[in-house]
């Protein structure tokens, strides 16, 4: 029986347990056990799994998994936290532009006191559907809009839509948003491997602004109200759908960590 030394981090919410895998101890392939550390009342608990790992070319390689214990696509919050992780190692430094590798390409990132700015890939269209938008952020999400968001059943919604036929095996994730005025947004995001509500999504955040920009093409520069708190998004548009230089930016906080043993 070992022990496994973890660090759990949040972004606006979103929460995460970490481990330091460079010299690649850990066994990812065991999704029941990371099941279990994401469990919240049999483990620690979180929203998803991350590995910070070795890369040959860049500061670290993110390896990020579903609390279902399934290896997924980008997360935004998850990305910053992993950044403010790598700080906390001495990965990299204050105030300094680097790289890092994961499942979706290269990423750009600066931590300041607390604070993580991440570049997201571009993107590269939006699909209008009935009832709603689809694009991906470095996951899938599906986007629509609402007057009043809070007394909707996230859950139930969410999961409808999550698991529709159109979205195919891999479903999608679900945001629901209130435009509250040019450049802020309220999202609650349904996401797919949590099968929740999430108190905050990176790429969902993204995924909203982008279309709302689509629709109403007012402001490059968005904050986003969630239930975790506000993050700060901003892009270049370039064309009808199009866009780059899209910067995902808020808080990226160290809660505690610990050891557990893995059996």
């Amino acid at each position: 029986m070992s022990t496994i030394r973890f660090y759990k981090f949040h972004g606006t919410g979103n929460d995460f347990v970490i481990l330091d895998n460079r010299d690649n101890s850990f066994d990812a392939g065991d999704s029941s056990f990371v099941k279990y550390l994401c469990h919240r009342r049999f483990g620690i608990g979180a929203d998803g799994f991350m590995m910070l790992e070795t890369s040959d070319s860049y500061a670290f390689f993110m390896r990020y998994f579903n609390s279902d214990g399934r290896e997924s696509t980008m997360c935004g919050n998850g990305g910053r936290c992993i950044v403010a992780f790598a700080e906390k190692l001495g990965i990299i430094r204050k105030d300094k532009l680097f790289e890092f590798e994961a499942i979706d390409g290269v990423h750009e990132a600066v931590w300041t006191e607390g604070e993580v700015s991440l570049k997201m890939v571009d993107v590269n269209g939006i699909q209008q559907m009935t009832d709603g938008y689809f694009l991906n952020t470095g996951s899938p999400h599906f986007v629509s809009f609402h007057n009043d968001i809070d007394s909707l059943d996230v859950v139930r919604l969410g999961c409808d839509i999550r698991n529709s036929s159109l979205f195919g095996d891999g479903g999608t994730n679900v945001n629901f948003v209130k435009v509250i005025g040019d450049g802020l947004v309220n999202v609650r995001t349904y996401e797919r491997g949590v099968e929740d509500e999430t108190w905050s999504c990176g790429t969902g955040c993204v995924a909203s602004v982008l279309t709302d920009h689509y629709l109403n093409r007012k402001t490059e520069r968005y904050r986003v109200k969630v239930r975790g708190g506000d993050l700060k998004i901003r892009f270049d548009a370039v064309d009808v759908g199009v866009y780059k230089n899209i910067w995902l930016e808020g808080p990226a906080k160290f809660v505690y960590e610990g050891t557990i043993r893995k059996f």
